[in-house]
């Protein structure tokens, strides 16, 4: 996968490399006087390559190496660590040599399954659909070329793939704009009709064809907010077509030719068309030198509406003169055959214009989707790449100028009314009469207007709700941190962990589950923070998809009175209700401390309530710092409270007293190398195997049952003396584990961090002063009940 272009990083969970372990008889160890040393020696000193020189002669040159690496397991066993006379003890005899896995440090799930996990993170610049489609190709390719027991034996699956929410973004905002254009073109062709109709609806798509030219060349990847700009500009680019067209018409109405009415148009509507634009643009101008990471997120939003707009200005000053001076002489004949049907009666011609519409809109799907009218046979598009259109381009050839004559011939012409001569004032003629009819009035009015729009200014500053820049959506996605202090094993951590998993599976919203304990895990979006220093483990969820979400009838009413059933997600599958659900079912786990952290979209941010302490004396930096977390935690309103004290702990420490040491002949170095026997092993040497890319360890350590603090008190070393227990110049006592150490500017630091929960208010008692801040749903119940103060 590293080797698409696109890919960044491709991130392995849930494995464990291999090693070669050596596990040692600790009797045997002491029957034969072997040291730690005397092993790392022995393999060290047999696992080289040596490159020994070269040997030069009159007729030639010669390399001359030494090849004594490991290549098998059973290099290793035959190593001599002990030599007496003709005997020789091998490392075989004295351990069991096996090719195996290094210890466990974490253990990862899917869905309750064991896994292995892959994160593929995408490189920038690069298409995010493009790059998951990539991807998904390639592991299919190498599914393929697994023999079938191992495809049977493994499954594969895909999980929070971000590319379906942005794929399912754009195609919404696509349906969006493909909708506002046909909005437009309804509205055009009830207000001008079915020539004037289809200039101003062809000026639509001219205009985001060059704007998305425009946007090839400048190497501009489509995005949401792009496409949020051409939805804004749907409605104003045909402003500037609608002013010419109509010009046109009116011209022609007159008795001007097509050609020369439209170019009348654009000389006459030049200045007009062009102020107005620059007047829209000017509006949209400030918002390019918007700072910060909202003025990037958004830039793209005035530059697409300012590169539309432009385009649209060319359209209607160059592209509609055109086309509509060709088109008129095309339109005379169209009503010229439209006259010939007007003979028919009115209801045969009406009855024409079903199926041109039809076949229009028939057209118009083709041209959308390819597919629209080979798929209810069956059948697939005969073309490809950009040929597909070429049906729907011949369709709605055909279809628009049908469509233009039967809609003509059907057009009811009404005859006009009566003028009836006389002076009849209107309504809002009364009310013009009343503000002009004195010099008075005109001042009172103007007072009026102001004094209203300073009131609603006053009004809005006083209690207007605030300002936010991305408001409250649906969770899609969500990590729950398992939190737990002390010296917790690997098995405590998934306990806890499968008890969140757990939990989380029995919900009928949660889609899958990727659970992690101790180390190891996938990075997320974690909105700019790090996850809880005490974090033993995270449980990342994906809700339900919302096309796979199931449905439910609800009763309404039309009107206020009409019945109505209508069809809407199950309420139980929303994302806030499976989160509240999944928060239930945590708090009643009893011991259990956890964070639940929704994924929010839009620019990274931490938790809200963040105090830094910083200072040089240590317990007075700790006693602040834990007099903060203690106020953190009383204060209502402040949930999933962190501090980076350091965490509570034990650590084992071993004290040699090398003074004694010395006296029986050993040293530091040698105890340190039998008591890693008893904890991660002796690390002896690599090698390389067949089974593994890198070269692996060849670590010695005593056996599992072996492996325990109590062997340290048992344990001999072998001395000039002879053997000697450890514990003779070895003291072990517990001490609290290593804390971090934080800086900034040279001083340390300590922080302490709160989010805050939603839908708080502050409630005051009049009588008594007193001030709370509870949720709001507590606050309705408090003030709704007269008894409570």
């Amino acid at each position: 996968l590293e080797g698409i272009d696109a890919v960044l990083d491709a991130s392995l969970t849930g494995f464990r490399d291999e090693m070669v372990e050596v596990v040692i008889d600790p009797l045997k160890l002491e029957a034969y006087n072997v040291t730690a040393y005397e092993l790392i020696n022995v393999v060290r000193n047999n696992n080289k390559l040596i490159a020994a020189g070269q040997v030069r002669t009159p007729t030639g040159e010669i390399a001359v190496k030494i090849p004594s690496s490991f290549d098998e397991l059973t290099d290793i066993y035959a190593l001599p660590v002990k030599v007496n006379g003709d005997s020789v003890v091998t490392l075989g005899d004295l351990a069991t040599i096996r090719l195996t896995f290094e210890d466990r440090t974490g253990t990862s799930r899917f869905n309750g399954e064991k896994t292995v996990g892959l994160q593929v993170s995408k490189r920038k610049g690069f298409n995010l659909i493009d790059t998951s489609a990539a991807v998904r190709a390639a592991v299919a390719q190498e599914v393929a070329s697994w023999p079938p027991e191992l495809r049977d034996a493994v499954q594969v699956d895909f999980a929070n793939d971000q590319s379906f929410v942005v794929d399912s973004m754009v195609r919404q905002l696509e349906g969006s704009v493909i909708t506002a254009i046909a909005l437009v073109m309804i509205v055009v062709l009830a207000s001008l009709g079915i020539r004037s109709a289809l200039l101003v609806g062809f000026s639509i798509p001219t205009s985001f064809l060059l704007t998305f030219a425009l946007f090839g060349a400048l190497e501009v990847t489509i995005s949401n907010i792009v496409m949020f700009g051409l939805i804004l500009a749907v409605g104003m680019l045909v402003d500037g077509a609608i002013v010419v067209v109509e010009y046109a018409e009116k011209k022609m109405s007159e008795g001007n030719p097509p050609m020369e009415a439209y170019v009348s148009a654009a000389q006459r509507m030049f200045w007009p068309i062009v102020s107005s634009t620059a007047t829209t643009l000017c509006a949209f101008l400030p918002m390019l030198f918007w700072p910060g990471i909202p003025g990037q997120f958004m830039g793209w939003l005035p530059k697409t509406l300012i590169f539309v707009l432009t385009a649209s200005l060319l359209v209607a000053l160059v592209y509609l003169p055109v086309m509509g001076g060709i088109s008129g002489n095309i339109a005379h004949r169209f009503e010229g055959i439209a006259n010939r049907l007007k003979r028919l009666p009115w209801l045969v011609r009406a009855l024409l214009v079903l199926p041109s519409v039809a076949l229009l809109f028939i057209s118009a799907m083709q041209l959308l989707n390819p597919e629209y009218v080979f798929a209810p046979m069956d059948m697939q598009n005969p073309l490809s790449g950009a040929m597909q259109v070429l049906p729907g381009v011949i369709l709605f050839a055909i279809a628009a100028p049908l469509t233009t004559i039967t809609l003509t011939s059907a057009r009811i012409t009404w005859k006009r009314k009566r003028v009836t001569a006389g002076y009849k004032r209107s309504l809002f003629g009364w009310f013009t009469h009343l503000i002009a009819s004195n010099p008075v009035m005109p001042v009172v009015t103007i007072g009026a207007v102001i004094g209203v729009v300073v009131m609603v200014f006053t009004s809005y500053i006083a209690n207007n709700q605030g300002t936010e820049f991305f408001t409250k959506t649906e969770p899609e996605q969500a990590i729950i941190y398992v939190r737990a202090r002390g010296n917790v094993s690997l098995e405590e951590k998934d306990a806890m962990v499968r008890q969140v998993e757990a939990a989380a599976l029995s919900i009928p919203g949660i889609q899958s589950t990727f659970s992690f304990a101790g180390a190891g895990g996938l990075n997320q979006n974690t909105g700019g923070g790090n996850g809880p220093r005490d974090a033993v483990g995270q449980v990342q969820i994906e809700m339900t998809r919302w096309e796979s979400r199931p449905r439910v009838t609800e009763d309404i009413k039309l009107l206020g009175f009409i019945p109505f059933k209508r069809a809407v997600i199950d309420p139980h599958y929303n994302g806030d209700t499976v989160l509240a659900t999944l928060d239930d079912k945590l708090r009643a786990i009893p011991g259990l401390h956890y964070e639940i952290l929704n994924l929010g979209r839009g620019p990274a941010s931490a938790k809200p309530v963040h105090l830094r302490l910083k200072g040089e004396n240590w317990d007075d930096l700790m006693a602040a710092t834990t007099a903060a977390a203690e106020k953190f935690a009383a204060t209502q309103g402040l949930i999933n409270i962190e501090d980076t004290r350091p965490l509570p702990g034990i650590d084992w420490e071993l004290e040699v007293d090398v003074e004694k040491a010395g006296r029986y002949g050993t040293d530091v170095a040698t105890v340190g190398g039998m008591v890693q026997l008893v904890t991660n092993g002796l690390l002896l040497d690599t090698m390389r195997v067949d089974t593994s890319d890198e070269e692996i360890e060849i670590r010695v350590r005593l056996p599992y049952q072996d492996r325990v603090l109590a062997t340290l008190d048992s344990m001999k070393i072998r001395t000039s003396a002879g053997l000697v227990p450890m514990s003779n110049f070895v003291t072990r006592k517990p001490v609290p584990t290593l804390a971090q150490i934080n800086r900034v500017d040279q001083a340390r630091y300590f922080d302490v961090k709160a989010g805050v929960a939603a839908d708080l208010v502050r409630l005051v008692n009049n009588s008594s002063g007193e001030e709370r801040i509870v949720s709001k749903g507590e606050a309705d119940e408090i003030t709704n009940d007269g008894t409570n103060p």
